[in-house]
């Protein structure tokens, strides 16, 4: 498929790239960014515009959710495929007598963070069986982890990513504000936030739960929150202990 990519954010980076080290490619990437598009452009030898949206046979949409439903009425032509990248919307979104589909990458993408694209796992739906095998094959050629997911099952994906990704970054920077506010390096809770996450490559995320509040600890709880003197950590913390403690009974 002649294919062109919409888009010049971090996902439209990271497929760009992707498809670039797969031998795919890519004919056009396109629009309102030119910086940003020139940047991907001059790394991976793709045209870009900013102004002529080119013909292609398959138009990867790949922006910020609010800003999907306008993109995807730029493009005018009927007998092509059009994909958007998103896990929280439907493909109904896309405006346009066009074929529709979606094209999800479970993934948190950043410009300069490298990423082995063959896990990443893809998640496929089209209208129709056909370009959803026809998708489904293009993912294969990035991921080995690809599977078919309609919307009600995709959203739910997203959801979950959230609480999985961005609520636990959210945590990190919000410890960094604590380590720094007295001069605590944060280098100190690498070690400690690794063992974290590869704990539960083994273990249910229940049964690895530590701490005071799984061990109903009211003092440290207590010694913390005095300590404590920023109304928002506050405000975390006790939320967070509550939130252990019912799933302990604790």
């Amino acid at each position: 498929m002649k294919t062109v990519i919409i888009g010049s954010g971090n996902v439209a980076y990271h497929l760009a790239k992707a498809f670039k080290q797969n031998n795919i490619t890519v004919h056009q990437i396109f629009g309102r960014n030119d910086i940003e598009l020139e940047n991907i452009s001059e790394k991976f030898n793709i045209p870009f515009s900013t102004e002529q949206l080119e013909d292609a046979d398959f138009y990867l949409i790949s922006v910020s959710d609010n800003a999907v439903e306008e993109v995807s009425s730029w493009i005018k032509k009927d007998d092509v495929l059009v994909a958007h990248t998103s896990g929280s919307l439907p493909m109904e979104i896309l405006k346009g007598n066009y074929r529709k589909a979606s094209f999800y990458p479970l993934q948190t993408f950043s410009k300069t963070k490298n990423l082995d694209y063959s896990k990443i796992p893809f998640f496929i739906e089209a209208e129709s069986q056909v370009d959803e095998k026809s998708l489904f094959e293009l993912a294969s050629i990035i991921s080995e982890n690809v599977e078919t997911s309609d919307y009600e099952r995709r959203k739910y994906i997203h959801l979950t990513a959230v609480f999985a990704c961005n609520f636990v970054n959210h945590l990190f920077a919000r410890a960094k504000e604590i380590s720094d506010s007295q001069d605590l390096p944060f280098q100190y809770f690498i070690p400690l936030i690794d063992e974290t996450v590869e704990k539960i490559h083994h273990m249910e995320p229940k049964l690895a739960q530590t701490g005071p509040a799984v061990r109903g600890d009211e003092r440290v709880l207590k010694l913390h929150e005095d300590l404590i003197t920023k109304e928002e950590h506050l405000r975390i913390y006790q939320m967070m202990n509550e939130s252990i403690k019912k799933m302990y009974d604790k």
